[in-house]
């Protein structure tokens, strides 16, 4: 296993700041594994998995059980229970109290909602993604960029049984965890939308496109789309478009976030077929961003587009800088005249 000192610190961190901190990310991404490491800073933890029937067993009167507990409490994948937020809000506010509580979630929108509603001011997010470059070291780029950052995936003995792992995810994210989620979408339907969309990575929004292509309305597709968002699988990375006077581009443009997962739905298992597939461009774009969001991790980004052509994958300010990244898997990348004119557009401090 790779250990992840960043999230690490940056856990320790918000439990010291506040009393309830929140692990948002992805299944399979090592939650878990991160919650048992930092649960040996204290004297005491108590995990509660909640799916498992015995620890349900366990919160049968929640706030009687919590209450009594001190050190470190661990509820794992908490938006199961969303009747949990009021009592840890009771429990947060109780005076002098040294107990910590870290929630793990796999599904941000009715955290988010819930943590609103209940918790405003008692609780921190962290969110945690897949392995990056920084954490795997250069030597293992293609290795990453070909099975993508998931802990499993990327740490298989050979690709096989990679891409067997990523089956294995996408059948049970489709069959198990968006049921579970609350969201009642034929798993076969959306398998096809979501292979429609790797099919489409790096590309403009078009509902309309895809609602022809799968028989459905663009309210519906515009809906699976958000559903795939909001569970990290997918990211709608929104354009900028303060007025320049220019004609912009408004729409998102739509990545798979995790690059193994859509290799695995593009059919592709090795890195000779990525090679020689149509779409070894936008995966490298796409895998290229990825890895400057986490590791920048700026509070915003976005992409530009005028409607007369000229564009910029990435634009996002950091530090008080504007910064601007163009990604072309290319042995003799150049500036193109296009990544001028973004650069006077955007008053861009850095292009790279």
């Amino acid at each position: 296993m790779i250990f992840r000192p960043w999230y690490f610190e940056q856990l320790r961190q918000t439990l010291r700041r506040s009393p309830i901190c929140g692990l948002l990310g992805p299944r399979q991404t090592g939650k878990s594994t991160l919650a048992r490491e930092l649960a040996r800073l204290f004297p005491q933890s108590h995990l509660f998995d909640l799916e498992s029937p015995t620890d349900l067993l366990r919160l049968t009167n929640p706030e009687f059980t919590l209450s009594r507990l001190s050190g470190l409490v661990i509820l794992d994948e908490i938006q199961l229970r969303p009747d949990l937020f009021p009592i840890l809000r009771v429990l947060a506010d109780r005076p002098d109290t040294e107990t910590r509580f870290l929630i793990l979630g796999s599904a941000a929108p009715q955290l988010i909602r819930h943590s609103s509603e209940s918790l405003a001011g008692r609780i921190q997010f962290v969110d945690l993604h897949g392995f990056n470059l920084s954490e795997t070291g250069p030597a293992a780029l293609e290795s990453l960029w070909l099975r993508g950052g998931f802990p499993r995936s990327f740490l298989a003995d050979n690709d096989v049984d990679s891409s067997a792992w990523r089956e294995s995810f996408v059948r049970t994210f489709l069959e198990r965890d968006l049921p579970q989620f609350g969201l009642r979408i034929n798993a076969s339907a959306m398998r096809r939308f979501w292979t429609m969309l790797a099919h489409r990575h790096g590309q403009i929004w078009n509902a309309s496109e895809l609602a022809r292509s799968m028989a459905l309305s663009d309210k519906t597709v515009r809906n699976w789309l958000d559903e795939l968002s909001l569970t990290f699988m997918v990211r709608q990375l929104q354009p900028w478009f303060q007025n320049l006077g220019k004609r912009l581009v408004k729409s998102p443009k739509v990545y798979l976030r995790d690059s193994g997962l859509l290799h695995h739905l593009l059919g592709l298992s090795t890195h000779q077929q990525l090679q020689g597939h149509p779409t070894v461009g936008a995966s490298w774009e796409g895998f290229a961003l990825e890895q400057i969001l986490q590791l920048l991790r700026p509070a915003d980004a976005w992409f530009y587009a005028t409607q007369s052509g000229a564009e910029l994958d990435l634009f996002l300010q950091h530090n008080g800088r504007r910064l601007g990244f163009e990604f072309k898997y290319s042995e003799s990348p150049r500036t193109t005249r296009s990544m001028r004119i973004a650069l006077a557009d955007l008053q861009l401090d850095h292009l790279w």
